[in-house]
């Protein structure tokens, strides 16, 4: 079925957007979450002037906390269901909001949601146990996912080629006695799954009675160890016991000598081909059904991708293979009708992926830490910049632009200050300028700019497993001026 969504709306004038996490926001056990201070932000958002929110992908992560590795590409993250909400509905009585150790506010968490499972089955009125049957019923990803979720749970979190032969290979009979025996924990976590939709959907109408759109991130690839590979084994390319054959990667970059080696499976393109792209129009649709917009995660994996053997040890020893990035993106267009996609275009772009965004009509990305290199013809150059664009200061792959511009030389600086006819201000608020005046219709701008944090604040450092996702920041450290230096700036530049 074809989808309306509000793209065309979002691009048709100039735009200001924030990029945070949701799991960066404060007062949540642990981490953020989907609870009032979301609400709270997207007031302080709205009061900014921005009208883009800009998150993560919203999946279950993996035990690292990457959530391009999650466990579900369609499941809500348990972890973000915010706990206040359930005690408002009389499903659980209290909750520590304030626990900062991962591992108690994991444990804690855990602990909450089984007790408002309990609380929802007595004390819910019929009409919620309508709308969760429903709920379930209208879910197609759902069984797989708490099937995975209470087997792994057996297995002590091992990944799922190591589960006992049939339940590895996803037998009838095996899975029909985990049912039979564990039938009151595949509720749960599917009432953990209904508690996350209702709250999104709360929070969705929420942004946008605040005219905020909510602009989500889709990776190109999935983690191997997901209900997603498991149960869908011929899908992607694995040897007879569910070992990857090859892995997905990127070439040496700016962020890698070696290159990354993600280690995700790649997909068999013929196969999923052949089954005319269902499992990635059902994906998708997951989740325009939740945001606004997408960002496409490596987009030039539609275009081509960096296929390394699975025993090399560096993304050094791959190489590039095509894939029917044309054919999946019109059988996407043709379910969605226009694809409120955002290519993200960065790293080797070769004509071939310009031609692949471009015959979609898809904006791409420029990131002003990459601009200043000294060659005129870097695409990151504000002067380079087209309108069906979005620019950012940086990523959630980048270091804070206050650490970033401590980090590079002399030369660059200047380069940088020259370009930009500023001489005193910091580099952090220059390219916050340098955005919001770019032609690009949309500017995002991660909090962390605004705020003028350091490394500290650091999302994520491609290449590393170790220190990410963590960051959360606090309203006591929100400049006073902030609101209105803001609406400043973007009335300045039209946005």
């Amino acid at each position: 079925m074809r989808q309306e969504h509000k793209w065309g709306d979002l691009l048709a004038q100039r735009r200001a957007g924030i990029l945070l996490p949701i799991r960066s926001l404060p007062e949540g056990p642990g981490n953020g979450d989907l609870g009032h201070t979301a609400e709270h932000f997207i007031d302080f958002a709205a009061s900014c002037g921005w009208s883009v929110w800009q998150v993560l992908p919203i999946g279950p992560p993996d035990a690292s906390g990457s959530p391009y590795l999650a466990k579900s590409s369609c499941a809500g993250d348990p972890a973000l269901i915010g706990l206040d909400h359930l005690v408002e509905l009389g499903w659980i009585d209290d909750f520590q909001p304030n626990l900062g150790d991962p591992e108690q506010a994991r444990i804690h968490r855990l602990e909450r949601l089984s007790a408002a499972y309990a609380g929802f089955r007595k004390q819910a009125d019929p009409e919620w146990m309508r709308r969760f049957a429903e709920f379930c019923n209208h879910c197609a990803w759902l069984e797989d996912f708490a099937l995975f979720s209470v087997i792994e749970d057996l297995q002590a979190c091992t990944s799922w080629i190591s589960w006992p032969q049939p339940l590895r290979d996803h037998e009838p009979a095996a899975l029909c006695a985990i049912r039979e025996n564990h039938a009151v924990r595949l509720d749960e976590i599917r009432f953990e799954q209904f508690v996350f939709a209702t709250q999104w959907k709360a929070l969705c109408e929420y942004a946008h009675q605040k005219k905020l759109f909510l602009m989500g991130d889709l990776p190109m690839f999935v983690a191997h160890h997901s209900a997603d590979v498991w149960a869908n084994r011929s899908l992607f390319r694995l040897d007879e016991k569910g070992l990857p054959t090859v892995v997905a990667g990127v070439p040496p970059d700016y962020f890698s000598a070696d290159g990354q080696r993600w280690g995700n499976p790649l997909y068999d393109w013929d196969r999923i081909a052949d089954d005319k792209f269902q499992w990635w129009i059902e994906r998708v649709g997951v989740q325009l059904a939740r945001f606004d917009a997408l960002r496409l995660d490596h987009f030039r994996g539609l275009e081509a991708c960096w296929e390394i053997p699975a025993e090399a040890g560096t993304a050094r020893d791959g190489h590039w293979i095509k894939v029917p990035g044309t054919d999946l993106l019109s059988a996407l267009a043709a379910t969605f009708g226009a694809l409120p996609l955002i290519a993200e275009d960065l790293g080797v772009i070769t004509p071939e992926v310009i031609d692949l965004r471009e015959q979609f009509g898809l904006p791409g990305m420029r990131v002003l830490q990459f601009a200043f290199d000294g060659f005129p013809d870097n695409p990151h150059l504000p002067h380079n910049h087209v309108p069906h664009t979005v620019v950012y200061t940086g990523t959630h792959d980048n270091p804070p632009t206050a650490a970033w511009s401590a980090s590079i030389d002399p030369e660059t600086q200047l380069r940088l200050r020259e370009y930009c006819g500023r001489e005193s201000e910091s580099i952090g608020r220059i390219l916050i300028l340098a955005a919001l005046a770019s032609v690009a219709k949309l500017a995002v701008i991660p909090l962390q700019d605004w705020l003028g944090m350091g490394a500290e604040s650091r999302i994520n450092t491609p290449g590393t497993t170790s220190g990410n996702w963590r960051w959360r920041f606090n309203w006591s450290v929100i400049p006073e001026d902030l609101m209105a230096r803001s609406r400043h700036w973007l009335g300045l530049f039209g946005r």
